[in-house]
């Protein structure tokens, strides 16, 4: 099997069989074995029965749906431990990106011996207030954490050699960080290629704006685990150390002062420097204790992705 496209999806029923027709029409003419991996994240609609019909007529069709909505994270994940390929597509299912540059981006990542190459919807058919000015942010606030040289991290068009994509674990929303899941696992050599971005066809998109303020949040996450994801006490550690040193030496600071220098009747604890030392104190204890906690939980390596599915095709 040379290539498995994945394509997760929810309620888009109007799109499927046209998307399928247009995937069938972009391999007719390429050298290449594929199979398609169709992942229901719970829809509602008839998803999964246009999904049953599609493998039904095709035996390199799959369909896998699951018995509620977890998310495009899991939906990849499931689709990245299913697939057979020596490389993996990703493909949104909603019409707005072209199948046929699949084979143009396999032999680009081929050719310039690439671990991953990301599509760059350069010209996009969205709202310009509400959709391409927070992506500009996002893509440009994650290139700075990063240091991967992309222009849009979040293209759902993406191919990767298989031991790439199965090196990664998705789980919450990290599905619009996998350049960067990838490049922590030691997958450096990751590409961008320009692709044709069409207007949405048919329904609405599926995620709303808060989805950049999360994105924010989940970058200075994956900033944390990249630096201290496997010695969580080395961060923990050294600000609760420098906490503690700073009430310890201003408790010193009031002893002596109280003994030697301010003998009069004034208590410690109307002085704000006591407090300044208790509160302090207090959080170098915390953060240790956080610290210890995270080795802990470290240790145990709690799974992340769980799902369950409700029916398969194959």
């Amino acid at each position: 099997m040379d290539v498995s496209i994945i394509i997760p999806l929810f309620n888009e029923s109007e799109s499927l069989k046209e998307l399928d027709d247009w995937i069938s029409l972009s391999f007719k003419y390429k050298d290449l074995d594929y199979e398609v991996i169709y992942i229901d994240d719970g829809s509602n609609d008839s998803s999964w029965d246009a999904i049953k019909s599609i493998s039904q007529n095709n035996s390199n069709r799959k369909g896998i749906s699951f018995i509620k909505n977890y998310g495009k994270s899991q939906a990849l994940s499931v689709g990245f431990s299913e697939a057979k390929g020596k490389y993996i597509a990703t493909l949104d299912a909603d019409l707005q990106d072209s199948p046929e540059e699949i084979p143009l981006m396999i032999k680009k990542l081929i050719d310039n011996d690439l671990d991953l190459i990301s599509g760059w919807k350069k010209k996009r058919h969205d709202s310009f207030i509400t959709k391409r000015i927070p992506s500009y942010f996002f893509n440009l606030v994650a290139r700075v954490f990063s240091g991967i040289n992309l222009n849009d991290f979040n293209c759902g068009i993406k191919v990767y050699k298989k031991e790439v994509a199965k090196s990664i674990s998705l789980y919450a929303d990290m599905h619009r960080f996998i350049p960067i899941l990838a490049k922590n696992q030691g997958f450096n050599r990751i590409g961008e290629h320009v692709v044709k971005h069409q207007a949405r066809k048919y329904g609405k998109t599926k995620f709303g704006n808060e989805r950049f303020i999360r994105g924010f949040l989940d970058i200075i996450t994956l900033w944390f685990t990249e630096k201290f994801g496997r010695r969580p006490m080395h961060f923990f550690g050294t600000l609760g150390t420098i906490m503690f040193l700073v009430g310890i030496l201003f408790t010193i600071y009031l002893g002596y002062n109280k003994l030697f220098i301010d003998t009069s009747s004034r208590l410690i604890t109307s002085r704000p420097e006591f407090y300044i030392a208790l509160i302090t104190v207090i959080l170098g204890a915390q953060f240790f204790i956080a610290g210890f906690l995270a080795e802990i939980i470290i240790k145990f390596n709690i799974s992340k992705n769980k799902y369950s599915i409700k029916e398969k095709t194959f």
